[in-house]
């Protein structure tokens, strides 16, 4: 086994013992590992309490080949998460951050500009920034880099014009908006307001800066959730444990 060096964000860590912690981690080297870090409940040792949820350490880990769990050397911590005043909404966004991370990624598959997007985002929560904007900003944005991102434009189906005005027919099980032809008999269809479907188009775009000066008035504000929310259900086959804190997210 070799040692291997990353750039991590600490996504869950597990009582393994009286001394040790099983951790999983996001590397923008290796992406999703899971490993055991013996001696890291010690108050010195080679992790310096660098192993605390969402922070953002510098490890070294050596990478089993079997389905065992990596076995994790060393920590660097670079950033904790912490943000300001005690904010109950950037924590737990920082805390959705972190499901979303675990769920939409499989072991050692590396997303370097998703881990950046992550990063970023939890930087932005920390520093005070909007909570609304940066989850928006990250859900979308993170579809889009693993390939999941909705068809907001053209029909999920046949690839045809979709008119951007009024309410749209978006499928949820499939795969985004519909034209009229392809809407018809189908089930888990919700009519979305062209603006919002808009907001989510520039939301998701990587070149955009606009979104952050963005206004999302309530009602949008609910059904750009409503819309997520769903979309997300079908993607994971499960509800995010951290949606039910999305309505103090949205605030």
């Amino acid at each position: 086994m070799s040692a291997e060096k990353a750039t991590a964000l600490v996504l869950r860590l597990v009582e393994f013992s009286e001394t040790s912690l099983v951790v999983t981690l996001f590397t923008r080297e290796f992406g999703k590992i899971r490993g055991i870090a013996k001696g890291a409940r010690r108050l010195k040792g080679p992790f310096e309490s660098a192993l605390d949820l969402l922070a953002l350490c510098r490890i070294v880990f050596l990478r089993k080949s079997s389905e065992a769990l990596d076995l994790l050397t060393e920590a660097k911590l670079q950033r904790r998460f912490r943000p300001a005043g005690r904010d109950l909404s950037s924590l737990y966004a920082g805390y959705y951050v972190a499901e979303l991370l675990n769920e939409l990624t499989d072991d050692y598959d590396p997303h370097p500009e998703f881990f950046d997007l992550a990063d970023q985002t939890l930087e932005a929560l920390a520093g005070g920034e909007s909570v609304l904007h940066w989850v928006l900003r990250f859900e979308l944005g993170g579809l889009r880099l693993l390939g999941h991102l909705p068809s907001l434009e053209v029909c999920a189906e046949c690839g045809g014009d979709v008119p951007m005005r009024g309410r749209v027919a978006f499928g949820q099980l499939h795969g985004g908006v519909l034209c009229t032809d392809c809407r018809a008999g189908k089930t888990s269809v919700v009519a979305v307001s062209a603006g919002v479907l808009r907001m989510m188009a520039q939301l998701a775009d990587p070149e955009s800066r606009a979104w952050q000066r963005m206004e999302i008035d309530a009602r949008s504000r609910g059904e750009l959730r409503g819309v997520l929310n769903h979309y997300l259900y079908g993607l994971l086959g499960k509800k995010p444990r951290m949606h039910q804190y999305l309505g103090i997210l949205a605030s």
